[in-house]
Parts: structure tokens; C-alpha cells; sequence
């Protein structure tokens, strides 16, 4: 009898250890939200990607032996407004980057894939460059091209 009495005790004193150890944790916000949080988060909108398309690229690609035309549209996915409006306002010279860029490549090396994404990823370095005399950089994600083609 006397063991029987001293096990329930022993369960007894576990089980409330247990509670209270759960309820501390779920009150001080370990296990998730507090039980009294009647705070809602609002998930916020993912934002909407700003986009500058290009005028159209007509250049001339040279090989060791031959000469082939690469006629190229470029979109480019900029970060923010201010990005977009600096490139705008830069236009004459973001142009001339992005053909010196393609014309340092050969016909073959962008018909690969490997090729166009170096290709991308040299424009993009060419052109977050700061533009004489502002010292602001273009914040630019990524080099679109939505026309390819080289004949």
C-alpha cells in the first residue's frame, strides 16, 4: 500500500512539473506564439520586379574565318525606381557598354548556354560601373535577352 501511495505521489509530482514546465514555454513564446499574443502578422506582398527594356542590338561577331550578325533584345531587371530612372537617364552610354560587351565574343561561344550566361553576367558588371560624374551605381538583378538570334 505504502508503494502504491508513494508512485501515485511520484506521477503526481511529475505531471505538474510537466504542466508547469509546458506552460512557462508556451507563455514566454518558446513553443511558438504566447498564448495571450493576439498580435497578427501581415504578410507583406513580394514586390513587383521593375523591369528597362532595351532598343534592339545589331552587332557583328568575328570569328577566326568568318563575320556573323547577332541581332539581340535586352531586358534589364533592375532593383528599385531610383536604378531604373539612372539608367534611363544614362541611355547613349548603357548602350555603348552593352555592345562593346557583345562584341567581345565570338559566334559560337554565345550560341552556348554557357556563353550567354557569362555574356549576362558581363553586362551586368559593365553596367553597374558608376557613370561619369555621378557616383551612383545602378543596382541591376539580371540581364533578360528576349530575342537571340545570330546569323
Amino acid at each position: 500500500m505504502k508503494l502504491l501511495k508513494l508512485a501515485l505521489l511520484v506521477i503526481a509530482i511529475m505531471a505538474v512539473t510537466l504542466g508547469a514546465t509546458f506552460y512557462f514555454l508556451n507563455a514566454s513564446g518558446m513553443l511558438g506564439a504566447p498564448a495571450n499574443s493576439t498580435e497578427v502578422v501581415e504578410a507583406k506582398p513580394p514586390a513587383k520586379p521593375i523591369f528597362l527594356p532595351l532598343d534592339p542590338f545589331t552587332v557583328t561577331l568575328r570569328d577566326n574565318h568568318s563575320s556573323r550578325i547577332l541581332y539581340v533584345e535586352i531586358t534589364l531587371r533592375v532593383d528599385d525606381e531610383a536604378s531604373r530612372e539612372h539608367l534611363r537617364e544614362y541611355m547613349p552610354e548603357v548602350r555603348n557598354r552593352v555592345i562593346s560587351e557583345l562584341t567581345k565574343n565570338t559566334p559560337s561561344y554565345v550560341q552556348a548556354n554557357e556563353g550567354r550566361n557569362q555574356l549576362a553576367a558581363d553586362i551586368v558588371a559593365s553596367l553597374t560601373q558608376p557613370y561619369f560624374p555621378n557616383p551612383n551605381q545602378p543596382k541591376i538583378s539580371n540581364v533578360l535577352f528576349t530575342a537571340f538570334v545570330i546569323q
